[in-house]
């Protein structure tokens, strides 16, 4: 639930911390009793535990469909990243990976810790796989086919105008055997010889531009997330899209600027995470979010970095977009930096009490979340 110090820090994540940690316990709880299934979303549960529990609201059919997607891509994942596997054995895997989710005998051994339980046991995920209606089945084997082709081709060639994940830069360059290079060198170029040299302290002033310059480039595509979720309808549906959402342009937001991303680990704290999960219910939520991080961001923006001028303009079309909306009520709830209204005592005592309220409740009614 996040060390007792972030939540002496942030009080607000109390709250949304306990319900988001009888959320867990409630989706533990609804884990089916066949075994294909249980594997299945006990595994969803360890390598996606956030994704798991917004996956966990949608439709029983949907559900399933979702769970397996979910485990298929994670599975071409962990081949993907797996350095340890020569490129001529890795890349026919990829390539035939929509085929072998129809073969309930076929796994491969490779990844680490959960993620190699889910290598070396994929035939629960083909069985259940094999259960869900044809068309689902169809629209898994067809994303699988485009992902897998793509990843060997990349495998197979520098990624030149690709941008991947930013914040695991540091992961990524230090994967043992050999590193893994998502950032795309139409960017880093301009700014290092090698892409590896960004971690080095005396570029750190080029490895920031670089940085904000990924960032930035990220931005883009911030307004047709906003058009597409508008369009959706189902709530369930919008929410397992919205969700994320928020956590990628929260995590730009920590990101700008940070060098922390060529030195360690950057990601969203875990009572902010439970913040926009318990809080992202509407569109008018997603508004809020996207002008809350896109503030915060913007207010990180120095006018020395070459691409400044870029950034803010990036962003003050994200900021229009939101008040257009007219749902913005300057309610700042992911970056307000007031003090704690409470003190450090009333907090562990408030803290204990609900703890304990909540721990009775979830065992004598169903969680709604």
């Amino acid at each position: 639930m996040g060390s007792l110090r972030a939540i002496l820090s942030n009080p607000d994540d109390l709250y949304p911390l306990l319900k988001l940690k009888m959320a867990a316990r409630h989706a533990e709880k609804q884990i089916p009793p066949e075994p294909q299934w249980g594997f299945c979303y006990t595994m969803l549960h360890k390598v996606s535990r956030s994704f798991a529990l917004v996956i966990q609201q949608l439709d029983t059919d949907l559900r399933d469909a979702v769970c397996i997607f979910c485990l298929v891509l994670r599975a071409l994942d962990t081949v993907e990243d797996d350095t340890s596997i020569a490129t001529e054995v890795k890349v026919p895997i990829l390539m035939a990976f929509h085929q072998h989710v129809y073969d309930r005998e076929w796994h491969f051994s490779c990844g680490t810790k959960d993620y190699r339980v889910l290598m070396d046991e994929f035939h629960h995920v083909s069985t259940a796989f094999l259960e869900l209606g044809r068309s689902y089945q169809e629209a898994i084997e067809d994303i699988t086919m485009r992902m897998g082709a793509g990843m060997a081709k990349f495998i197979c060639k520098e990624v030149e105008t690709k941008t991947n994940i930013i914040r695991d830069y540091l992961e990524d360059i230090n994967e043992i055997p050999k590193s893994r290079m998502f950032w795309p060198r139409q960017i880093w170029s301009k700014y290092v010889n090698r892409l590896e040299d960004l971690k080095d302290e005396e570029n750190s002033v080029k490895a920031g531009r670089c940085l904000n310059d990924m960032v930035t480039n990220a931005l883009t595509h911030a307004e047709d997330c906003l058009t597409y979720m508008a369009a959706l309808r189902d709530p369930a549906i919008f929410r397992f899209c919205a969700i994320p959402q928020i956590m990628a342009i929260g995590t730009l937001a920590l990101c700008y600027n940070n060098i922390q991303v060529f030195r360690g680990v950057v990601k969203m704290r875990r009572g902010l995470t439970a913040r926009v999960i318990h809080g992202t219910k509407t569109m008018s939520d997603v508004y809020e979010a996207f002008y809350d991080f896109s503030r915060m961001l913007k207010s990180k923006v120095d006018n020395s970095d070459p691409n400044a001028r870029k950034t803010k303009d990036q962003l003050e079309a994200i900021l229009k977009t939101c008040r257009d909306s007219g749902t913005i009520n300057e309610r700042k709830s992911y970056i307000s930096r007031a003090e704690p209204k409470y003190s450090s005592t009333s907090i562990i005592i408030i803290f204990i009490i609900l703890a304990i309220l909540l721990a009775c409740l979830s065992s004598t009614r169903p969680y709604n979340m």
